[in-house]
């Protein structure tokens, strides 16, 4: 457990790269050159941190670090929701869990991202924590920034925070209109189709998981009011993914909402193979587990409190 006065800081994420390393190369039996292909690092740098480790008394006969707990829920994670890869960050009491996610999220693309590559990214608060983060690294390795949806100002004060120079392709349009055909003919133009392509082939495709109660990112935003909220839950809405809302068991409401949404469709999403979910919090445990049934995402990054609930018996 992390004390009340630690905050997840640069040296908590070196630690926690020194103990993934550590597990893999002594629970799991990686070489050192294929932990650094697994976490993209040189194998002089996975030999750098084991040596500091057992240095530091941080590796002893066992695995001596605070993480070691979330790393197991992490593969058990991976096992109960054929997720590919999770990161499972430590519970911090009266900790602000999106900037958290969001510093988690930015740590893991930087270890990800290669030079060049392309990023998507849907909307939300977590989303702009990780943008914000990620504007050095993008600007070294020239990596470009794509939209998963409209709604412009959502990823330009992102980008306005992180100093983000690289390429960025924006969909030009808002996320929600007020009529599905302006969204149709929006859809259909070529400078936001295009857009679209790109972003669902992107290397990498960063999204939130939203619930739906009053105080949720889609209901602040104004993207639907309050008094919707309890017709949506009627219809079986229990989360959405950029502005879409599915039922228990992951499947994707035909709703007149979605009609006017401009932005990637979540079908067209779930074809995708490097989809980042970043979401945590109590609150948001049945949207999660609704989005993992519909299989919508390949790398969940979330919190040790949550990870618990998701892997309690339903």
């Amino acid at each position: 457990m992390v004390s009340d006065n630690t905050d997840w800081s640069y040296a908590d994420a070196e630690e926690e790269t020194l103990t993934r390393i550590a597990w893999y190369y002594y629970n799991d039996g990686l070489t050192q050159g294929e932990i650094g292909d697994k976490l993209g690092l040189s194998r002089i740098k996975v030999s750098r941190l084991l040596e500091s480790g057992r240095r530091t008394g941080i590796i002893q006969v066992r695995i001596n670090s605070r993480h070691q707990g979330c790393l197991e829920y992490e593969q058990r994670l991976q096992d109960r929701w054929g997720l590919r890869e999770v990161r499972v960050i430590p519970h911090l009491e009266g900790g602000d869990l999106s900037e958290r996610l969001g510093q988690a999220a930015a740590q893991f693309l930087m270890q990800r991202l290669r030079p060049d590559d392309l990023l998507a990214v849907g909307w939300g608060a977590t989303v702009s924590h990780t943008i914000q983060r990620l504007g050095h690294m993008a600007n070294e390795r020239n990596v470009s920034l794509v939209s998963l949806t409209g709604g412009v100002a959502t990823y330009v004060d992102g980008m306005r925070t992180a100093n983000w120079g690289s390429s960025v392709h924006l969909v030009p349009a808002p996320l929600v209109v007020s009529d599905q055909h302006v969204a149709s003919a929006l859809m259909a133009e070529p400078a936001i189709s295009a857009v679209l392509e790109m972003a669902l082939n992107a290397a990498y495709q960063l999204v939130g998981i939203g619930e739906l109660n009053a105080d949720s990112t889609v209901v602040r935003s104004g993207y639907i009011t309050p008094v919707e909220v309890e017709p949506l839950r009627r219809k079986g809405a229990v989360g959405d993914i950029l502005c879409q809302f599915f039922d228990d068991n992951g499947q994707a409401l035909d709703l007149p909402l979605h009609q006017r949404v401009v932005g990637a469709r979540l079908a067209a999403l779930s074809n995708s193979e490097n989809v980042i979910a970043a979401a945590g919090g109590v609150s948001k445990v049945r949207a999660i587990q609704s989005a993992l049934k519909g299989k919508y995402v390949d790398i969940l990054i979330t919190d040790e409190k949550t990870a618990e609930k998701l892997l309690e018996d339903n």
